[in-house]
């Protein structure tokens, strides 16, 4: 569904706060740890990508990613454009600190992000049908999980990207790469989107998760770049942060 929506660029946000495994971060200012981080109902905001709720916890076996909006979570997809240069993706995601090693990346790489995404103009998870139809390469335009590395770019308008893959060199990639010049996972862990909620269930054994670590909720539009170059897919701009300011403040549950 087309939508018209206010996004705020990163760099506009007061403490960029995303260093790599920084451990000492501040009480939210919006919530509550004890019950994941609860944000006031912002009337500006998209209701489906109005953060009012987001929170990491385990539960049997699993790491549950959570995250409540104001109303009707996932209805809104970016409009197509019929090609993948310049082409939108929305998303919701949890930032964390966990190192980038854990999920089959080098170590270190940068803000070792969970995201759902959703894009019409392009199929970046090739091992999976989403949609049951027996072609695996047309599914992009629903919901659907990755891991990403997210960089400081100054060229890109939210002030982020994921992390590229410079032309001629080999790094670690997961198992599950979908094959673009990105630091990019596509796991295939099937997300949940009911009524205000958005939550997906990754087994423990999924990942070399970290006993503690801490998280952010965001909801926020990327774009590709319209030359296929380095940056290949830029942060475009918040709809909404669940801390106010990007410290990782989320503990995990249990």
């Amino acid at each position: 569904m087309k939508s018209h929506v206010l996004l705020v660029p990163l760099l506009l946000i007061p403490t960029l706060a995303l260093a790599h495994g920084d451990q000492n971060h501040s009480p939210p200012k919006r919530g509550k740890p004890a019950k994941g981080l609860v944000a006031p109902v912002s009337p500006k905001v998209t209701a489906s990508f109005d953060l009012v709720r987001t929170e990491v916890r385990r539960e049997g076996g699993h790491i549950l990613f959570r995250q409540e909006v104001r109303e009707e979570a996932g209805k809104l997809t970016p409009t197509p454009t019929g090609q993948l240069a310049g082409s939108e993706v929305f998303s919701y995601v949890w930032p964390t600190s966990i190192d980038s090693g854990a999920v089959g990346f080098d170590a270190a790489q940068g803000i070792l992000a969970f995201v759902l995404t959703a894009h019409p103009d392009f199929d970046d998870t090739p091992l999976e049908d989403e949609n049951g139809d027996g072609n695996k390469g047309n599914d992009g335009n629903l919901w659907h999980s990755h891991w990403v590395v997210l960089v400081k770019d100054a060229s890109c308008p939210g002030g982020l990207k994921v992390r590229d893959i410079p032309e001629g060199t080999r790094p670690k990639l997961p198992k599950t790469w979908p094959g673009l010049p990105i630091l990019i996972d596509s796991p295939g862990f099937k997300p949940a989107l009911r009524g205000q909620v958005v939550e997906v269930r990754i087994p423990e054994e999924a990942a070399t998760f970290p006993a503690q670590f801490n998280y952010d909720g965001v909801t926020a539009a990327l774009k590709v770049n319209a030359n296929l170059h380095d940056p290949l897919l830029c942060v475009t701009g918040t709809f909404d942060v669940a801390s106010g300011d990007l410290s990782l403040p989320g503990r995990v549950l249990r």
